[in-house]
């Protein structure tokens, strides 16, 4: 078995998005993919398939800890299963399709989803309060089957935007179950989402296995990088306030977005 080269730059590039996750609590798609496109001119689908096995490693350590905690309600993480693997399996096939008749134009769709899920994400971040606000005055507490049918929904638009761009399955669906929660504690919604991203994010980067845009040498570079910065932005994400975090990366996500999309 040979093993994987370790390029420094991209284990460094890990650890600089280990340790914005473990600040902020963002999903690594958000700040890696795009990382590898702009920076490195990685491929946007071999950039997309590669982080999608990165997310499945480094969230299964976090599901591991949330489960042992007792904060993943399984209810939620099932409802949001059931509609984002069909949609990922769909998602994946349509892709081999689009990559079959033309590689640019799997290209073209992949940036294009990405820059519009990088914006989506960076709004999730800065209004999410507001948002939350307005529709705990405007709409009110959902009944259970109307929450199961949304949260399912839910799962098919983040198991369609996973799938293309690696993003969404952090701001956007926290973000979402707490509308649609609202009594869960934050710690349990968050449990719950990142423990759907495990399952999510393995079909959909064994699926972009399938179609060959899996790098093996910068997926051990990342985690190699990754993994400690991390722990070390989860150690000291207490003693930097939020409220400055959170604008800065959300700012960072609207400039590459726009960027990939305009």
């Amino acid at each position: 078995m040979v093993l994987p080269d370790i390029e420094p730059l991209y284990s460094a590039s890990g650890f600089f998005v280990g340790v914005l996750v473990g600040l902020t609590g963002v999903g690594g798609g958000a700040l890696m993919t795009p990382l590898l496109v702009l920076l490195f001119g990685i491929h946007p689908t071999t950039a997309v398939g590669t982080d999608l096995l990165f997310a499945s490693i480094t969230k299964t350590g976090g599901t591991l800890v949330h489960g042992l905690s007792n904060t993943v309600d399984w209810k939620i993480t099932r409802r949001l299963a059931s509609g984002s693997v069909p949609a990922t399996a769909l998602t994946i096939f349509l892709l081999a399709y689009f990559k079959h008749g033309s590689d640019e134009g799997a290209s073209g769709l992949i940036t294009t989803v990405l820059g519009f899920a990088l914006i989506l994400t960076a709004i999730a971040l800065v209004f999410r309060k507001w948002i939350l606000d307005f529709f705990a005055t405007r709409v009110g507490e959902f009944d259970e089957k109307r929450a199961r049918t949304l949260t399912v929904a839910l799962g098919v638009v983040l198991g369609v935007l996973v799938s293309l761009s690696s993003v969404g399955a952090g701001a956007i669906g926290v973000t979402v179950l707490l509308i649609l929660y609202p009594r869960l504690p934050v710690a349990r919604i968050v449990g719950s989402d990142i423990a759907h991203a495990v399952p999510l994010t393995l079909i959909a980067g064994v699926g972009h296995w399938f179609l060959g845009s899996i790098d093996w040498s910068l997926l051990a570079s990342l985690l190699v990088g990754s993994l400690p910065g991390i722990a070390i932005g989860s150690y000291i994400t207490a003693r930097i306030p939020d409220h400055v975090l959170r604008p800065i990366l959300a700012s960072t996500l609207a400039v590459v977005g726009g960027r990939l999309v305009f």
